[in-house]
């Protein structure tokens, strides 16, 4: 399991209308804390360029991938290289504002490339994919498009799950209230 984790302090520069910088923090470290449990029981590691983060990670058993400098996509593409040469063949990538995530372990169970779109159906918020692929991920605006048209080019087959818990991320204002289908869980 790959998680890219941002700096606590600079997450969710969005909800600065909503929330003020230390709950900005807090809430980024505890989104991030609920899908590193959800990946429970693989190995996580964490890719991050920041300091607290990687003691974070570190304090929960997680394994720190080291890569400051590279953005997002740097990083991730980089992080799953690096599990290539762990000899890991798949990888789930999941993003650290999935509040609602659980068991993720079972979105690895299908060869191929599997995406999780957020609830809007424009961005990635999970990626399943074997490592040695040479997939390149593309995350920003229109990311699950381009993610999968990028399963296509490299022909491997593609899995689309919609789930709530999964495509519920946290990214603006109106993201911080409650789903309403988690009422009835």
């Amino acid at each position: 399991m790959l998680i890219p984790v941002k700096a606590f302090s600079d997450a969710k520069a969005r909800l600065a209308g909503a929330l003020d910088p230390a709950e900005r923090a807090a809430l980024a470290e505890s989104m991030a804390t609920t899908v590193v449990r959800a990946a429970s029981p693989l190995d996580v590691w964490i890719v991050c360029d920041d300091t607290a983060v990687a003691e974070w990670a570190t304090r929960l058993g997680a394994n720190v991938l080291w890569k400051p400098g590279r953005g997002l996509n740097g990083a991730v593409n980089e992080g799953v290289a690096d599990l290539a040469h762990l000899d890991i063949d798949t990888v789930i990538v999941a993003h650290a504002d999935l509040p609602h995530a659980e068991h993720l372990e079972w979105l690895a169970d299908v060869d191929g490339v599997t995406l999780v779109p957020d609830r809007h159906g424009d961005g990635t918020n999970v990626i399943v994919i074997p490592t040695d692929s040479g997939f390149v991920f593309s995350y920003g605006p229109a990311s699950f498009a381009r993610h999968h048209a990028e399963a296509q080019r490299l022909g491997l087959d593609v899995r689309v799950i919609h789930n709530d818990r999964l495509a519920w991320d946290v990214d603006r204002p109106d993201d911080l209230q409650p789903p309403k289908w988690a009422d009835h869980q």
